[in-house]
């Protein structure tokens, strides 16, 4: 194994790191704040779920191995590609800014690609347009609306329960929908670094098939992720606790739910989507089932914001840790 290919490895299980953590509040935040779990619990929880939903398949891996770029790349550009995509995520981190991780990769992979090959030649566009830019702008849209239609039903349907009980019960529920999301969370997002980590074995010659996600990396990147979930992301969490809009355990249901069944329809998709997109967008969906004022709109326009520039800003992350790497290599060769 080169030296580019062992960073690589090791960069993408940093990522895959910061992606548990990251997104940790993606499936515990509402579980947290409508007291369902403490702490502890709702991180143990999402922490297991995530470990089991990131064994389970491997088609958006796939899309991330093969799916997206045509020529190939040598591993100092998918190196490149990680660095991108870590540098933004901690950025968005800090700035408690619950973005996507899933387009930051993708975007820093296209970007480093086309740095590498100066033309955009390499990129499969057809790939891009229908598993990464169609499934963006369409999972935000159903997941506030499957909220909104779950929420107006359970106000409907639990409208001669005493609210007390309700509540109990859908505290309990809270549980299974939670689960969910960590489940979900675990098939969809692990997979884009076991795509990536599969792509550069393969433009190594260490294994002859793209679309073949070896074992032990599927462990890895799921272990991984379990391992970053468990630190927690307590910046994100605060706003998707309370940020957005006020929850209780019905509402919290009502949007893990919804978000919880969006992410398995994209993973069926192959589609490589944002779990940040479709819990948030389901959380505005429940509070807008409510009232529409409900819903802190200055809040939510700047995440949306945030959704905006992801992609083209990790795109000229990539680009430029290429040109970074390219430099520093040139500079140790020359010497």
């Amino acid at each position: 194994m080169s030296i580019i290919l062992f960073l690589v490895v090791v960069f993408a299980v940093v990522f895959e790191f910061i992606n548990g953590f990251h997104d940790t509040a993606n499936s515990i935040a509402t579980t947290v704040y409508t007291k369902a779990l403490p702490v502890a619990g709702a991180i143990a929880l999402a922490a297991c779920m995530n470990f089991l939903g990131a064994l389970v398949s491997e088609g958006v891996a796939q899309t991330i191995s093969k799916g997206l770029v045509s020529v190939a790349l040598d591993d100092y550009v998918i190196l490149a590609a990680l660095l991108g995509a870590i540098a933004w995520n901690l950025f968005t981190w800090w700035r408690g800014i619950p973005s996507s991780s899933s387009h930051a990769l993708i975007g820093s992979l296209i970007g480093a690609s086309i740095a590498f090959c100066a033309s955009i030649e390499g990129i499969i566009w057809e790939g891009v347009l229908q598993k990464v830019v169609i499934p963006m702008l369409t999972s935000p849209f159903l997941g506030f609306f499957m909220a909104f239609v779950v929420m107006k039903l359970i106000y409907r349907l639990a409208a001669t329960l005493n609210r007390r009980k309700g509540m109990w019960v859908f505290s309990k529920l809270q549980l299974l929908s939670a689960a969910a999301v960590a489940f979900a969370h675990g098939t969809n997002d692990a997979q884009k670094t076991m795509g990536v980590i599969t792509l550069a074995l393969f433009t190594s010659g260490i294994i002859s098939d793209a679309g073949h996600i070896p074992f032990w990396v599927k462990l890895l990147c799921a272990a991984t992720m379990a391992l970053g979930t468990s630190i927690g992301g307590w910046r994100i969490m605060r706003t998707m606790g309370h940020g957005v809009t006020k929850l209780d355990s019905v509402s919290g249901f009502a949007a893990e739910t919804s978000s919880a069944t969006v992410i398995q329809i994209m993973t069926a998709l192959h589609a490589p989507i944002s779990t940040t997109h479709a819990i948030t967008t389901a959380v505005m969906g429940v509070g807008s089932a409510r009232r529409l004022s409900a819903v802190k709109w200055s809040k939510a326009k700047d995440i949306v914001m945030t959704w905006v520039i992801t992609l083209p800003i990790s795109m000229a992350l990539g680009a430029v840790f290429v040109i970074l790497i390219q430099l520093a290599l040139g500079t140790v060769f020359a010497g």
